[in-house]
């Protein structure tokens, strides 16, 4: 009968939500700004390794060799995030989000600055001073992109973690925007001489007005109420029982947590350097197109995808992580067939086709931030939360430009798609094994060490408690 049916259980993350506080502002224009000064350096050199780095750094090695080598020193970077991830996740739980952001921001401003006045065609010394400064930024990133993220999903109410959350993740479409119009402004106002002498190296010296933009914010954030929940409980405790599972053992502690979110990041994560990397030298050679109107099409699909970033976030909040991941996977595996299948040199008709992947990576993205930190207990969420994001960029994100070029040469366009389009299919199975915790809030009293079954933690009504003590 129906009257004597429970009535629909509401959507408690949008019970009891609270008021804006300024904190939460702070926080959210911190990471947004720290992703975007990572990711406008990391979009720079980006470019710059698939258009003048292999004339500049490479020229002896030949076009193809030169390439080739262009961007395996791009994917040194990626590689590295993982080291970054390690120490800074194990030192941002261990001492706190807010003092590693500061170093991570101080890393990678001076790593950009010196890329920025490198000597060119100096040969093999140059050639590792680069790569070194590669894996500086590498580092840095590695701790900066996991960083912002918990400093602003901790410090918010959990009826809107996916929405601030996703508001740090805009900072990397928004820094491909910003890289690729000033990379395309310089090439247009300067001659090619000009630009191989100097142009290319604006970038990179004038991301320090970022970093000062971003130091002085952060001096105004306080450390996050999880954090400092758990080091009050850490008093309570043994310090040997609260350090255990700390650091890389993470990996022994959460071992399902950390391989499921690093392969449900795979797909998107590969997506977008296959498009945004390899596609600057692809469509060019592929349809005809110009590398001037290829860079204009990311510029555009890049800004669109911004909006979807925060749509994302708004709609994880209300229907769920799994299904706005999963839309995501969707149109990335769509947008992959038919930049593959039919990209012309019509701009129109391939910009459309870049913009769907791109608006789909980052609809996905917006998701991104909550459904991994909800996976872990606050002790550990930096680590984790880092190994599963750098993990999944070393496997799959710093080859795909190296290794879709040399796919193309053996099997053409049509194994890269192939490829790429295994990798979507891991991810979709990958995200369905994490759990939603859009009802479990993040401090280390409330939510379990180990990923519980479902079940169980509805058994448990403290676990969903949102009522202050």
């Amino acid at each position: 009968m129906t009257s004597a049916s429970a009535p629909p259980e509401p959507q408690s993350n949008t019970v009891g939500k609270k008021p804006l506080k300024p904190m939460e502002v702070r926080t959210v224009a911190s990471g947004t700004l720290g992703s975007a000064l990572e990711y406008f350096d990391f979009a720079t050199y980006g470019v710059l390794s698939a258009t003048v780095f292999p004339q500049l750094f490479f020229h002896q090695l030949g076009s193809t060799g030169g390439l080739l080598a262009s961007f395996a020193t791009f994917g040194v970077g990626v590689a590295a995030r993982p080291l970054g991830a390690v120490l800074f996740g194990h030192l941002g739980d261990k001492i706190g989000r807010k003092p590693i952001l500061f170093v991570t921001l101080a890393l990678m401003g001076a790593s950009s600055i010196l890329i920025g006045l490198l000597p060119t065609g100096g040969g093999v010394g140059i050639a590792v001073l680069l790569v070194a400064l590669r894996f500086i930024q590498g580092v840095s990133l590695g701790g900066e992109a996991t960083g912002g993220q918990i400093l602003s999903v901790e410090h918010c109410d959990k009826s809107r973690r996916g929405l601030m959350g996703s508001f740090v993740v805009i900072g990397s479409p928004l820094s491909q925007v910003l890289g690729n119009i000033v990379i395309a402004a310089l090439s247009a106002s300067l001659t090619d001489d000009q630009f191989l002498a100097w142009g290319w190296r604006v970038p990179f010296i004038g991301s320090i007005l970022i970093v000062a933009t971003a130091v002085f914010i952060r001096l105004k954030l306080e450390e996050t109420p999880a954090f400092a929940d758990n080091k009050d409980a850490e008093t309570t405790t043994s310090d040997k029982d609260d350090s255990r599972g700390s650091g890389i053992r993470v990996l022994k502690t959460h071992p399902r947590q950390v391989v499921g979110l690093m392969f449900a990041w795979a797909g998107t994560t590969l997506s977008f350097y296959l498009i945004a990397v390899y596609g600057l030298s692809y469509l060019p050679s592929a349809t005809g197109m110009s590398a001037q109107t290829a860079t204009v099409i990311m510029v555009v699909a890049n800004g669109l995808s911004a909006v979807f970033a925060i749509a994302g976030g708004y709609a994880c909040d209300r229907i769920g992580r799994r299904r706005v991941w999963h839309i995501g996977l969707g149109g990335c595996f769509i947008g992959i067939v038919l930049f593959f299948t039919a990209a012309v040199s019509d701009p129109v008709i391939t910009g459309a086709i870049v913009a769907l992947v791109m608006c789909s990576i980052q609809f996905l993205s917006g998701a991104q931030p909550a459904l991994f930190a909800e996976q872990f207990p606050t002790k550990v969420r930096f680590t984790g939360m880092a190994l599963a994001y750098t993990g999944a960029n070393v496997l799959f994100a710093a080859p795909a430009p190296f290794a879709a070029a040399g796919l193309t040469a053996l099997g053409g366009s049509k194994l890269v798609m192939a490829v790429s389009l295994f990798v979507l299919v891991i991810s979709a199975v990958a995200v369905s094994t994490c759990r939603e915790g859009g009802n479990r809030d993040l401090s280390p009293d409330t939510e379990p060490a180990r990923s519980p079954e479902p079940a169980r933690e509805l058994t448990t009504p403290v676990t969903l408690s949102n009522t202050p003590q």
